[in-house]
């Protein structure tokens, strides 16, 4: 692996099996970025436990994860991958950073709040104001707590960027604000100290249109707390299933109608899935309202077997062979540890934790 190539990392919770969206959204995506990057692709199992508090469904997502990653062509050869906890050094270097984080802009983020309030079973007010919101969550009177990791999500976030001195973070909007956080982190650091030890990662933008990949009950895009989603390792029958319940409407009353919203998805996932030839045969039927909207699910699914079903037999494949996903992560977490110890040592020292 190249050391003169820019850093670029992304993280993902283990939060559940990764769908359509995750592949076409990202995954694609960056299995081109390991060709020209150095690429660090970790699974955040510590994120997880604001959310997740299962010990045995954690324990399995991580699995699951990784065999979706290295089935849909990661290439641990050419990326580290890796798990959050195998590197330890995070975890100081979160407890270091956040002694130069401020509670208040933690309490700010939108996702704290929206998160929050989930957790306290808490209304979101139309008219509340930032005090409104603060003295909602922390006066919240109810045997419901919220986490102290949940508020400080945001610095975990930033020092698994700043460890590995990472110049590339490909996120999405929900994601902006914390990213800018770790621009503010990085940037306050090196001014309090008067060091130039952290980089300001930026958001790693691709050159192609971002991808909206829709989900099947008519609008929206894809995600799984939606209950939308169609995931890479679904059997042909359940996926068929999915498809063929996909919301429509009553069909086109005249020639060239506009689309309604679910049958544009329709055709949005057809275009991500079938060829052109394909997808041409459909649209014409739609506009010349000859359209069968039952023809159109049947070949929708069939072609999003074709590229799903190669996945889903690796994964099992790969889930089969423990001890080649333990190398993988070996292999990772040790590439990972370099870069995050040698980033401990100089915050360390900076922040005049030294031997006597």
């Amino acid at each position: 692996m190249t050391n003169n190539k820019e850093v670029v990392l992304s993280g993902i919770r283990p939060t559940g099996n990764l769908h359509l969206g995750n592949y076409y959204g990202a995954l694609g995506k960056f299995l081109k970025l390991q060709e020209t990057h150095d690429c660090r692709f970790f699974i955040a199992d510590l994120h997880a436990l604001t959310t997740n508090t299962d010990p045995d469904a954690l324990h399995r997502n991580v699995k699951g994860i990784l065999a979706e990653y290295l089935a849909a062509g990661l290439d641990p050869e050419k990326a580290s991958i890796f798990v959050q906890s195998d590197v330890p050094e995070l975890s100081e270097l979160y407890l270091l950073l956040n002694m130069h984080v401020g509670i208040g802009e933690l309490m700010r983020t939108a996702s704290f709040k929206d998160k929050a309030r989930k957790a306290l079973g808490l209304d979101k007010k139309d008219d509340e104001n930032e005090d409104d919101i603060e003295k909602q969550i922390i006066g919240a009177s109810t045997n419901k707590r919220v986490s102290a990791g949940l508020l400080t999500y945001p610095t975990l976030m930033a020092v698994d960027i700043l460890a590995q001195k990472a110049r590339w973070v490909p996120v999405g909007k929900d994601q902006m604000q914390h990213l800018e956080l770790t621009r503010r982190f990085a940037r306050r650091f090196n001014q309090f100290y008067g060091v130039e030890e952290f980089i300001e990662p930026e958001n790693f933008e691709f050159r192609d249109a971002p991808v909206k990949v829709p989900g099947l009950d008519g609008s929206g895009k894809m995600g799984k707390s939606e209950g939308n989603c169609i995931y890479l390792i679904d059997e042909p029958k359940a996926l068929r299933k999915k498809v063929m319940r996909a919301v429509t409407d009553e069909g086109p009353q005249a020639p060239n109608s506009p689309m309604s919203e679910p049958i544009a998805n329709l055709f949005s996932l057809l275009e991500l899935t079938s060829t052109p030839d394909v997808v041409k045969h459909f649209r014409d039927a739609y506009a010349d309202c000859s359209i069968r909207y039952g023809d159109l699910k049947k070949q929708l699914a069939e072609d999003i077997l074709n590229v799903t079903t190669p996945i889903r037999e690796r994964v099992n494949d790969i889930l089969a062979d423990e001890a080649y996903m333990r190398r993988v992560l070996a292999q990772g977490a040790e590439r990972a540890r370099a870069q995050a110890a040698e980033t401990l040592a100089e915050v360390r020292h900076i922040m005049g934790i030294r031997k006597i």
